[in-house]
């Protein structure tokens, strides 16, 4: 029995979830009010959310609730920003939950590495490891560790979770993961981990809850955001996924490249002379569609410049074509495919992003009611589609949410 179960207080209290990006934090609260038939249920929607954004940037912004826009914040009293954003959200928590308590916070940590697979309550020992893996998702893994060791500090009696985004992929088998170069660096950990592992956790159990045994079959998971890759799964396993040993690989992103020949690397470092940290910048934050367009990461902005500036429909059309390719192999993969599910920022919301995927993949027997597509309709396939094709809302804070009583 979870310790949580047991310790929890009598009027209840919330689990906290933190996603700390490189220029946001996403905070949810749900609440935890007594057991149920000798579990915890904790509510599918969050009781509190919010965030803040363009946090080193000029104009960092509070949002939250439903609001739809934010409050503007100063944080430029505070040396860091970050740190400050942390401190800022801590009291806005603190002032909304009266006397009721968090009683463990739950972080979605990008990496795991080769140990960590599982939900992990963090020790000093523990945030040490996750420190190692620093290098591997540089936009995510330091600002996450940055909360939890801020918290560690000011909080140590309180349970902090780490929820790795590798961890759903660890079903996928070693041939999979393995990298096409020498065995020692194998043995060294350097192998293809996969990501967004809470999102399509969420969805293997959201599409199982709606479409039983169609969902359990050959079935690929599409996690289209500013972040993107694909998810094939079998009995609602992870069998194989685009992103590999780093969040670059496989897709093309809003700003980062996705899979690209590892000579094109070289030459700019042999002939451009560009240095390890212009390079690194080029491929996560100088590529995708921003790159391409050299307008927007932001399908929106792109289409609606794309009938006068060729650069944004060539970025949409290489968007495009990178994940029909995908799924190509994927499907290949599988041995066929039976449902394909968009989720994430650009995926539940571009129905022009959906509609030119599906046009593409029109051999498959996919057949897309455009009504139903430009009204984000759960279900957007026709009746006669070989493929049924969906559009499911992602969950990763409850998802992190619930990993807190595995391991609390």
């Amino acid at each position: 029995m979870s310790s949580l179960l047991q310790n929890l207080p009598e009027g209840g209290g919330y689990i906290m979830v933190l996603n700390c990006g490189s220029s946001s934090i996403k905070f949810a609260l749900f609440e935890v009010e007594s057991a149920t038939h000798g579990g915890l249920k904790i509510p599918r929607q969050a009781w509190w959310s919010g965030r803040i954004e363009n946090i080193t940037g000029q104009q960092p912004a509070l949002v939250l609730g439903r609001s739809p826009e934010g409050e503007p914040v100063d944080l430029s009293l505070d040396a860091d920003p970050y740190r400050a954003a942390l401190v800022m959200i801590r009291q806005r928590v603190l002032d909304k939950i009266g006397s009721k308590p968090v009683i463990a916070v739950a972080h979605r940590v990008v990496h795991g590495g080769h140990k960590y697979f599982e939900p992990v309550r963090v020790t000093r020992e523990v945030l040490d490891d996750l420190s190692s893996y620093v290098p591997l998702a540089p936009l995510h893994q330091p600002f996450a560790l940055i909360a939890i060791a801020e918290l560690l500090a000011l909080r140590p009696d309180l349970p902090q979770i780490a929820c790795f985004d590798t961890g759903f992929h660890h079903t996928t088998p070693d041939i999979e993961k393995m990298l096409p170069i020498s065995y020692q660096y194998w043995e060294k950990g350097l192998r293809r981990y996969g990501f967004h592992g809470l999102s399509y956790e969420y969805m293997s159990i959201v599409l199982a809850e709606l479409y039983g045994q169609r969902a359990q079959g050959r079935t690929i998971v599409a996690h289209l955001g500013s972040g993107a890759s694909l998810c094939a799964m079998k009995d609602l396993r992870s069998e194989a996924t685009t992103m590999g040993f780093s969040a670059l690989d496989g897709l093309m992103m809003g700003t980062r490249c996705g899979s690209i020949d590892p000579g094109a690397v070289l030459y700019l470092m042999e002939i451009e002379k560009l240095t390890l940290e212009q390079v690194g910048k080029v491929l996560y934050h100088d590529s995708g569609l921003k790159g391409v367009s050299g307008v927007s990461n932001d399908p929106r902005v792109l289409r609606a410049h794309s009938d006068t500036n060729i650069r944004c429909e060539h970025a949409l059309a290489l968007y495009v074509r990178r994940i029909v390719r995908e799924i190509g192999g994927l499907t290949a993969m599988l041995g066929g495919l039976e449902m394909l599910a968009f989720t994430a920022g650009i995926g539940e919301h571009s129905a022009m992003i959906r509609r030119r995927v599906c046009r593409e993949l029109a051999y498959l027997g996919i057949e897309l009611d455009e009504e139903l597509n430009q009204s984000d309709a759960r279900v957007i396939s026709t009746s006669r589609s070989k493929v049924k094709v969906v559009v499911e809302p992602t969950n990763e804070e409850w998802v992190a949410a619930n990993m807190v009583l595995r391991a609390a």
